[in-house]
């Protein structure tokens, strides 16, 4: 190798590093009598799932607001009966949370990816996708943009939903409690795969997710010493994700993920909510 090829390689590899967080720094295991490892000098995480129990863990910080990256490799083969969750939330029972749900399933057939918004406690808001790549063979990238505007999920950096701040419909948004980033595995073998009906095989135990390149360097980090963001700092650096929103070339990826690969929305079940959809369902997506 050219000595130019080999400083590009170490460029990027310190790049890729100087974004990428530790899990030892970032995160505490807890939950799951040690089926939860850290690995490789804290670059690597995996979750563990066997029928005595699953495991967790969860962010050392709270954020409010901002850009939150992980990559994830999921259960693979035979899944039915797994759900692999990555999630915000904040405490109490007026909660706020933000969800990635990985449903698994039989081998050959394809995850489900369910996302849902909860606001004071309450959810209803799933939408659910398939995914247009196997999230078992490799790592991909699931990433939220949480700002007061609008929560943005997105695959590999293209955006699959999109919900906005309604609050001028009575619609409540989450914009005032801090969250923790959460994630679990765990068996759900009573809903999770065709409603319940695939129960999970456990011979195909122990299951494994893993965990990579976690990334919240530009996220409002909480202080609930002076109940403050380190966004409010007047040294902070200013966060273009705090005024995100879709370009043309960004709905357009959107719009081609909800043609192509969503399966089910919320807002299209009328025979869920017969007293009428919900109000943020009447603005044009």
């Amino acid at each position: 190798m050219g000595s130019s090829v080999l400083i590009i390689v170490v460029s990027l590899w310190l790049m890729v590093h100087a974004f990428a967080g530790n899990f030892y720094n970032d995160f505490d295991i807890t939950w799951g009598d040690g089926r939860a490892k850290i690995l490789n000098n804290g670059d690597l995480l995996t979750l563990s799932l066997d029928k005595a129990s699953g495991s967790g863990f969860q962010s050392k910080n709270e954020y409010l607001f901002g850009k939150i990256d992980m990559q994830l490799k999921l259960v693979p083969d035979n899944s039915a009966g797994t759900v692999t969750a990555y999630y915000l939330s904040s405490k109490g029972s007026t909660w706020d949370e933000i969800d990635f749900e990985f449903l698994g399933n039989l081998s050959g057939d394809p995850y489900i990816l369910h996302t849902n918004v909860f606001s004071q406690g309450k959810g209803n808001r799933e939408q659910q996708f398939y995914l247009w790549f196997d999230p078992t063979a490799d790592f991909h990238t699931y990433s939220i943009i949480w700002n007061p505007q609008r929560i943005i999920f997105s695959v590999d950096e293209t955006p699959i939903r999109e919900f906005k701040n309604e609050e001028s419909l009575g619609v409540p948004f989450p914009k005032s409690q801090p969250m923790r980033i959460y994630s679990s595995l765990w068996n759900a073998d009573d809903w999770a795969t065709r409603g319940g009906l695939v129960k999970t095989d456990w011979s195909n135990a122990p299951f494994t997710a893993s965990y990579m390149n976690f990334n919240a360097d530009s996220a409002c980090v909480w202080s609930s010493s002076t109940s403050s963001s380190s966004c409010a700092s007047a040294t902070s650096a200013p966060n273009p994700w705090l005024s995100e929103e879709l370009d043309t070339i960004s709905q357009g990826r959107l719009n081609w993920v909800r043609n192509n690969y969503m399966i089910y929305d919320y807002c299209k079940d009328s025979k869920r909510f017969p007293q009428g959809l919900p109000p943020e369902c009447s603005v044009a997506k």
